[in-house]
This record gives structure tokens, C-alpha cells and sequence, in this order.
């Protein structure tokens, strides 16, 4: 073989590991809380689907749901640890982690789907993700649309007053005890795997969800009342470590492609389903209560500007201006 021929022999290995390089295979584990029926746990799968299409086999991740690798705040522990690659989690359970980015979860702070799609694609919420990745080596992929929370029970909840010594499920974070706080009930911090029979069983008197958690969870066959109280509107993220990112080599630009327009496309339906839900609750029987937000909304807003906050008023006012 001449000279010219074995260097041309050499230059394709070359190429070839160096495209090897920048193509590596990976399986990752993407954990979340959510019920297989649940339009969160579809969409993940539909987004494990597309990229396993768009990499050719290389990038292939499982989806793991209904806490089946851990509750909320261990699959955020998980992501640390390597236990986990990719979780939906709530702004509320990352605030421990790094306080400003749940602003978006705080009581009546965000006015509606509009607003949350302006904070999607803002400046802030660029800002606020590059923080948390700074704090704890994980990133933000994308924002998801939860809904607003309600307040279902077993009687009529039309002021502050009636929540008075309520005894209310709330998420085991600390953004999530403002509200019922702020009204006088009893915030009692619950795995949400365990909620349907604590609700059940009366061990609470009632909890706080998006309609479309509602209905997929079924805390209408235990729970008379949905009092349309909107005290938050709510995100999920989606983040995925940097050991998991840092082994995708070119990979990584699908990866983030597929997660951000995941992330929209459950958003879209959620809000819709949002829209369709109370007439086909009243079909079902329960008591679907209109309220006046405002008294619920001066009981929470001292607050909302006080020393207890995470995040600046820089933020505050960044938000509210968008």
C-alpha cells in the first residue's frame, strides 16, 4: 500500500471516532409522580419516542411514572446523585435548592395563561434558570403550563373564613403554605401518592389541584366540592442533570429541541382541558362553587412583598410587568 493510501486509511479512522465521538449512545431514566394516564406521563413518552426517532437509536430514554423511582423531593435528590437523569418537578420543590425561580408558584402572582407563556419566553426566566443551574449543576429544559389549583372539599368554600382550621393537603414545600396560611386553614404536607386515601379516610379535609389533577387522580369521587378558588397558577420543569447532558455529544441540541416543544405541546392541552372540566364535573354531580377571589387575594398579598420571599423585588416587578 503506498504512502498516499495508508494516510488516507488513517484520516477516515480519524473521522470516524471523532463522529463516533460526537454521537454517543446514552440511556437515560426520566422520573416523575405522575399517573400513566396523566397527559405529563404521555407526553414524556411521546418526547422519548421523537428522540430516540431524531438520534437514530443513540439517545434512548425510559419513563418512569407515578413515583415509581421516588417521591417529589427524592427524584430531585436523585438528580444530584445520579440515580435519575430527566424529572418533572415543581418551581416549589427546586426553592430549597434555589429560592427566586418559584416565583412563578407563589400565590396570585401570575394572572393567567397569557402571563405564563410571556414568563416562559422571558428574559427573567432565562435568568432565573441560570441560577438554579449555577446552584446546583442541573438545568432547565423546559417550563410546563400545570394549571390553576383549586381547593376541593366536602362543603361550600366561598371566603377565607371557611378554610378557617381546614385541614388541607398542600405539597411538602414551603411556597405551598402561604396560601392556606394566610386564610387560617391547617396546611398539612402530604406525599401526593398518598393523598386519595388520606382524603378518603378523612385524615384530611381537603386538598388543592389543578382541574385536570382532579379528574386524572380522581379526588372527585372522595371530595363533594371544588371551590374555584385560582390561588396559584402552576409550572412544572423539566431538568435534566449535567452528567446526563454532558454524555450526549451533538445529541444534546435534539434532546433540548424535543424537551422544550414537550413541554408546550402538554401545556396547550392542559389548558384546554382546563376549559372543558367544569361542565363535565357538574355532570358527575360535584359542586363546581364560583367564588369572589379578591378577599382570597388581600388575606395573601401582604405577604407576597415580605421578608419571608425568596426572590427580589427586582423580580416581583419584572414579573408582574411582563
Amino acid at each position: 500500500m503506498s504512502l498516499r493510501s495508508i494516510a488516507s486509511a488513517i484520516a477516515v479512522s480519524v473521522t470516524a471516532l471523532a463522529t463516533t465521538g460526537f454521537a454517543q449512545a446514552a440511556d437515560l431514566k426520566w422520573a416523575h409522580v405522575y399517573e400513566t394516564g396523566s397527559g405529563y406521563h404521555q407526553v414524556a413518552e411521546w418526547a422519548a419516542d421523537e428522540i430516540s426517532k431524531r438520534t437514530d437509536g443513540r439517545v434512548n430514554i425510559k419513563v418512569f411514572p407515578a413515583s415509581s423511582l421516588g417521591k417529589e423531593v427524592e427524584i430531585n435528590e436523585g438528580l444530584g446523585i445520579g440515580a435519575v437523569d430527566i424529572i418533572y418537578t415543581g418551581p416549589s420543590f427546586v426553592e430549597r435548592y434555589y429560592g427566586p425561580i418559584a416565583i412563578s408558584d407563589y400565590p396570585f402572582i401570575m394572572r393567567g395563561y397569557d402571563h405564563w407563556l410571556k414568563y416562559r419566553q422571558s428574559d427573567l426566566f432565562s435568568e432565573l434558570s441560570d441560577g438554579y443551574h449555577e446552584a446546583t449543576g442541573n438545568q432547565v429544559l423546559g417550563l410546563v403550563y400545570y394549571g390553576q389549583r383549586h381547593v376541593t372539599s366536602n362543603k361550600p368554600i366561598l371566603s377565607p373564613e371557611d378554610m378557617k382550621d381546614l385541614k388541607i393537603r398542600v405539597p411538602n414545600s414551603p411556597v405551598m403554605l402561604m396560601f392556606p396560611n394566610a386564610v387560617g386553614a391547617n396546611p398539612t404536607p402530604m406525599a401526593f401518592s398518598e393523598v386519595y386515601l388520606a382524603l378518603q379516610q378523612g385524615v384530611v379535609d381537603a386538598q388543592e389541584n389543578p382541574l385536570p389533577t382532579i379528574k386524572f387522580k380522581k379526588f372527585y369521587e372522595v371530595q363533594s366540592n371544588i371551590n374555584l378558588t385560582g390561588h396559584i397558577l402552576n409550572s412544572l420543569l423539566v431538568i435534566a442533570s449535567d452528567s446526563a447532558l454532558s454524555g450526549l455529544g451533538d445529541d444534546e441540541a435534539v434532546v433540548r429541541e424535543v424537551l422544550d416543544a414537550a413541554a408546550l405541546k402538554v401545556s396547550e392541552e392542559i389548558y384546554q382541558a382546563e376549559q372543558d372540566l367544569i361542565s363535565w364535573f357538574r355532570e358527575q354531580g360535584v359542586a363546581v362553587n364560583e367564588i369572589d377571589q379578591q378577599p382570597f387575594q388581600d388575606a395573601v398579598k401582604p405577604m407576597l412583598t415580605g421578608e419571608e420571599v425568596p426572590y427580589t423585588m427586582d423580580h416581583f416587578e419584572r414579573l408582574g410587568a411582563l
